[in-house]
């Protein structure tokens, strides 16, 4: 009989599209993949160290997993197993700890299955990530993950990403537009561009650091295969977001209007002691580009809160900035602190009640302009991507700028594109509709 696998992905899209292809390398070994829930000979757990309850929530995942099946190998691969492996063989139950480089290879360190004493550890030196592995994966029956880029050259001093993943590194054109062929052959609709620093795509694309071709290149590139639906570009700095970028998704086949673009702080003071590259009147003039190219563009936002030196009054800047801005939704992330970081040893601590205080703050932002967004679609036609799950009697899904809809459950509408106009914003804040057309496609 052949053994089961069970898998559990914390943190970013990028890691879910590697979870798939460490899945799929387990399958053509023999294995069955079960669900996380189900007893399996072996669980595997890709993890995230971005955040601070990322690292806390691995201890509960391997508890999860003992407490289905106590004689479980359990692996730890991922972001937090490569910046801090031995804490992670530390924690009870887990057998083996594999880092950047070795975690698609995962299948050759199980030689057998029996439990280990101790934690047995496998990590190189992050020098050493300077290869590519590309991967994809699908989220749902409607949307696939699609890396194209690995690792950061960028040294912003609150972040861990460059120690846990190494140098930048692109895949090639050809297999990126391979994978996205072989993604819209299995009738998934749309594809979610990923990758730690996508906008540097085609440096290191083939193992030396000059850039090949460029994110635009690549953009234009994809518009072009075959039976894709719709392209969607999950995050890219703002620096690296180009005019000639913006300019032909306003006009792309296949390219959504919609951008997610950090921004960290609305203070320059902070973006420096972040060293971002960009100042906030480049941001300003980015908002101002994809608007004036299309005016009902969605445009998420990356903010940090409690940054040290974040004073009332830089932290105010920050929230002014934001409130003046034309966006339509923020990611809010309180800052805390990471080992091995420059961010850590600055002066001007804020106090973690400060923190999370703005963090409400800034949440309750979103919050309005995201209905302000809403409000300015009512009235529109749009084209809805309905997805697979039914949630109290509800079907929802996305419009191509990211307005989420819902209508009575539907199994026939999962996994289809349908013509709609936008009517109302309903008690839980989303979007009620009208069909304007017959289904379009299957």
């Amino acid at each position: 009989m052949n053994k089961k696998v069970a898998f559990y992905t914390l943190g970013c899209k990028l890691n879910f599209s590697e979870t798939s292809t460490i899945a799929r390398n387990f399958s053509s070994e023999g294995f069955e993949r079960v669900d996380f829930k189900e007893k399996a000979d072996i669980y595997v757990i890709n993890t995230c160290s971005v955040t601070e309850n990322a690292d806390k929530r691995f201890k509960s995942i391997v508890k999860q997993a003992q407490k289905i099946n106590p004689d479980a190998f359990v692996a730890a691969v991922g972001c937090y197993a490569q910046l801090k492996p031995q804490e992670l063989a530390d924690v009870d139950g887990v057998d083996l700890v594999l880092g950047a480089t070795e975690k698609f290879k995962i299948t050759d360190y199980l030689n057998d299955l029996s439990k280990n004493d101790m934690g047995e550890v496998h990590s190189c030196e992050i020098q050493e990530a300077d290869f590519y592995v590309g991967s994809y994966s699908f989220g749902d029956r409607t949307r696939a993950f699609l890396k194209v880029q690995d690792g950061c050259d960028y040294k912003c001093t609150y972040c861990t990403i460059p120690l846990a993943r190494g140098i930048s590194r692109s895949d090639t054109l050809e297999n990126v537009l391979q994978n996205a062929k072989e993604i819209s052959a299995k009738n998934i609709k749309e594809i979610v561009l990923t990758g730690v620093n996508i906008g540097d795509y085609g440096k290191g694309e083939f193992g030396n650091k000059k850039h090949e071709h460029t994110f635009y290149e690549l953009v234009k590139a994809l518009d072009d295969v075959e039976g894709i639906e719709r392209l969607r570009i999950s995050s890219i700095e703002p620096n690296l977001l180009k005019n000639e970028t913006i300019e032909f998704v306003s006009t792309s086949k296949t390219f959504v209007p919609h951008f997610h673009v950090p921004l960290q702080s609305g203070s320059n003071e902070l973006l420096k002691l972040m060293r971002r590259r960009y100042m906030k009147e480049l941001y300003i003039d980015r908002v101002a580009k994809i608007k004036e190219t299309m005016p009902h563009a969605c445009i998420g936002v990356d903010v940090i809160v409690g940054f040290p030196g974040e004073t009332n009054e830089l932290f105010l800047e920050t929230y002014n900035f934001l409130n003046e801005l034309d966006i339509s939704y923020l990611h809010v992330f309180t800052y805390s602190e990471r080992d091995n970081t420059v961010a850590a040893s600055l002066d001007g601590v804020v106090p973690k009640k400060v923190r999370a205080k703005r963090s409400k703050m800034l949440r309750g932002l979103s919050a309005k302009k995201r209905r302000a967004f809403y409000e300015g679609q009512i009235g529109s036609s749009r084209t809805v991507l309905f997805e697979g799950e039914n949630k109290e009697g509800y079907i929802h899904g996305f419009t191509e700028n990211y307005v989420k809809v819902k209508a009575p459950w539907n199994p026939d509408l999962v996994n289809t594109l349908q013509a709609v106009q936008l009517t109302e914003i309903d008690e839980d804040g989303l979007v009620r509709f009208e069909f304007t057309k017959q289904l379009i496609t299957s």
